[in-house]
């Protein structure tokens, strides 16, 4: 009867199936580090979006509310008394893009002819945290740094004029420089970039525009 002598493996074969093994497991390993990776960064773009979304939002609610006066009325013209001009109507920057907004509106019940301290408002970007103003001197960060930097912070303004020459009794005089009145239609463009404090790739930048709800009369019809 026949004696059948079984065989291992040799030295050459657990050596090659060792390495074969090892080629699986590191090819295994870099997949799942690059699904991580990706995941992560998505996380953060997602993040640093969300957070970048929710300071513009912030910018574009108050540079809306620029220049409401709880006194509108009076400035509209009685007979021969001029209307008064309202002191919140004034929005830096004016005409030039700036990387700082300066403004105004009435929240209280004081003197409505006069901007108090508690009424101004503003938004500055500073050691890559945009900053926001509440009140005179008082400056508070908005953004947090710990979680985005912002490395760009620009307002650009635009200015219509809506002639409002129908509304004069009569013609304007050919050398005044005020008449006719015309009503200014403010726009911002806000624009902001960061990047995330953990990982400096990981950068995003949006823009939004917004209009000012309390339009301007300048000029005025010949008397």
């Amino acid at each position: 009867m026949a004696r059948h002598r079984s065989r291992g493996l040799s030295l050459i074969e657990l050596l090659v199936g060792s390495a074969i093994g090892l080629v699986v497991v590191a090819a295994a390993g870099s997949v799942v580090a690059a699904q991580h990776h990706a995941a992560r960064r998505v996380q953060l773009e997602a993040r640093l979006m969300q957070d970048l979304r929710g300071a513009a939002e912030l910018v574009g609610r108050d540079l809306r509310r620029a220049g409401h006066w709880a006194a509108a009325t009076s400035g509209v013209r009685h007979g021969d008394e001029p209307g008064a001009a309202n002191p919140h109507a004034e929005i830096a920057p004016a005409r030039a893009p700036a990387s700082a907004v300066a403004l105004s509106f009435a929240t209280d019940d004081g003197d409505p002819m006069v901007v108090a301290d508690a009424e101004r408002f503003g938004f500055r970007l500073r050691n890559g945290a945009l900053e926001v103003q509440l009140g005179a001197r008082n400056w508070q960060a908005l953004s947090d740094a710990g979680t985005v930097v912002v490395t760009a912070f620009d307002v650009v303004p635009t200015v219509a004029e809506v002639d409002l020459s129908t509304f004069c009794e009569k013609p304007c005089a050919a050398a005044s420089t005020t008449c006719p009145p015309r009503q200014q239609i403010r726009t911002f463009s806000i624009s902001l970039a960061g990047r995330s404090p953990v990982d400096p790739q990981v950068t995003r930048a949006l823009r939004s525009n917004v209009r000012v709800r309390n339009d301007v009369i300048v000029g005025a019809c010949d008397a």
